[in-house]
């Protein structure tokens, strides 16, 4: 099977290494986000966004430290000086905004579909039967029936029952958060019953503007910065290398 490593790298932006890169970087981030950065069986901070921290300084030059904060405690701990940039998944809201500037985005987190036993293909654009599984009052089942009015979508409590009502022949489809599905295809929960429909589903109103790094409005050099290491970590496959490491079945 062929993995898909996503790249959000806009080709018109410069890559020009800053002039004079920071000397050291403190990120900020929760240690609750898995497999973004959560701490192992024996304590240690680790996850996709810790080592793609150590990449982003390693690029610079940059000593790199991380300070771990609650979640809801991470934008006042900025705008306090506590650290230099997030990097823990916080939303791109409009009030966020106007006090904080965010780097190029370097995840996004796609809606999918996924197959059943016994079912072939699969087209929302095509009239079908088929039954589509989806969590109830979900944005994936707010997405489906807005995009594709027409399909026969079958709500359930949780994400869990549905995905357990396709694995059971009670769905022949199920819509859902795409890295959350590529966790359970390759469970023993799952053993093997499924697989992705080809084509992830991306749009921002529904499945949000994707991950970037975010820090104080006034610190541009930084932000430079930040978006220099970020494109030479994907064009050097170091963004590959971490992506295969924490996403074994890939999600694009």
């Amino acid at each position: 099977m062929t993995i898909v490593i996503p790249n959000f790298r806009d080709p018109r932006a410069l890559a020009e290494r800053p002039a004079q890169p920071p000397e050291k970087i403190e990120f900020l981030a929760s240690d609750d986000f898995p497999p973004f950065s959560f701490r192992d069986p024996q304590g240690r901070l680790t996850g996709f966004n810790v080592d793609l921290a150590r990449a982003v300084c390693e690029e610079l030059g940059a000593s790199c430290s991380l300070r771990v904060k609650a979640f809801e405690a991470l934008p006042d701990a900025l705008m306090a000086g506590e650290g230099d940039a997030i990097l823990s998944g916080l939303a791109k809201t409009e009030a966020l905004r106007r006090e904080m500037a965010f780097s190029d985005t370097y995840m996004r987190l796609p809606a999918r579909f996924v197959l059943g036993q016994g079912t072939d293909s699969f087209d929302p654009n095509m009239p079908s039967a088929k039954r589509i599984s989806v969590e109830a009052g979900s944005r994936h089942e707010a997405f489906l029936k807005a995009a594709f009015p027409g399909l026969a979508v079958e709500t359930f409590p949780t994400a869990g029952e549905a995905r357990a009502a396709l694995k059971e022949g009670k769905a022949d489809v199920h819509f859902g958060d795409g890295m959350a599905l590529s966790f359970w295809l390759a469970s023993k929960e799952a053993d093997g019953c499924c697989r992705f429909v080809p084509g992830p589903w991306l749009e921002p109103r529904y499945f949000g503007d994707g991950l970037s790094i975010a820090l104080r409005r006034d610190d541009q050099a930084l932000l430079d910065a930040l978006n220099y290491a970020l494109r030479q970590v994907q064009d050097k496959g170091i963004y590959g290398e971490l992506y295969l490491r924490y996403f074994p079945v890939g999600f694009y």
